[in-house]
């Protein structure tokens, strides 16, 4: 558990390589663009763990560019990009093995042949990660109109595009050993963007800072609420003197080798 969670801390900010025109802050938690609607390209630090939010919130916009942000996935290594290309669409998803989406006022989805256009069933992560909903969701600061702006937020109509919006990118694993990408807008799931991602390739999240979008900032995401599995766990180890004990207890098979892992 502590090692994601430090694996998750470190990737909550954005990859020395990035586009001409971005500026990253000395956290290099905050991107932003500093000239023109182009070369605003960003990368996670680290690949993302399966099931993995890499969050960002809108902080600033710069009105009269059509256009807003991209969010997306890449099996490219940043570092080994001989020059970073201008657009995330289509110039890196033209170099292959990339997945970006373009985050407009309406959202839109991937539909699987034969599958309905209804509501995706359940997370499609990693139910062991719990995620407060909370985080995922932008938030108006406390003012004169938050009271009226925080019911909004409660029916979830922030626009997409909006300052304070938050947009989430993850890959859910699938059986068939490859993943599906996921986007969150506000904490929305929007089901399957795109689909039969390497998921035994490391995967980078993809941030274009582009057009009408002047400045993002990673939130990052606490898996702060542990499982009734690892809760068990934390018990049973602190009561027993050695994790070879474990062996003797009368457990079911399962948690018993997961209480024997740290």
């Amino acid at each position: 558990g502590g090692a994601m969670a430090a694996r998750c801390r470190l990737a909550a900010r954005f990859h020395r390589v990035h586009g001409a025109n971005v500026r990253l802050d000395a956290s290099r938690t905050r991107a932003t663009r500093v000239q023109s609607f182009a070369h605003g390209l960003c990368f996670s630090a680290e690949p993302l763990a399966p099931g993995q939010v890499f969050l960002v919130e809108i902080e600033e916009k710069e009105l009269g560019w059509c256009g807003h942000l991209r969010v997306g996935l890449t099996a490219l290594d940043p570092q080994r990009l001989e020059a970073v290309p201008e657009y995330s669409l289509p110039d890196l998803v033209s170099m292959g093995d990339t997945w970006v989406f373009a985050i407009t006022r309406s959202h839109n989805r991937v539909v699987a042949e034969g599958e309905a256009a209804g509501r995706a069933q359940g997370p499609p992560w990693d139910p062991f990660l719990r995620v407060p909903r909370d985080t995922l969701v932008g938030r108006s600061r406390p003012g004169r109109y938050s009271h009226i702006l925080d019911d909004l937020y409660k029916t979830n109509t922030l626009p997409a595009t909006a300052r304070r919006s938050r947009i989430g990118v993850l890959y859910a694993p699938q059986p068939d050993g490859t993943a599906d990408m996921h986007i969150l807008i506000n904490g929305e799931d929007m089901g399957p963007s795109a689909r039969r991602l390497p998921a035994a390739r490391p995967l980078y999240a993809v941030v274009d800072v582009f057009a009408s979008t002047k400045s993002v900032r990673v939130i990052p995401v606490e898996y702060g609420f542990p499982s009734l599995q690892t809760l068990c766990r934390m018990v049973i180890q602190r009561h027993v003197v050695h994790r070879v004990a474990i062996e003797g207890l009368d457990l079911p098979p399962p948690l018993r080798t997961f209480c024997q892992c740290e």
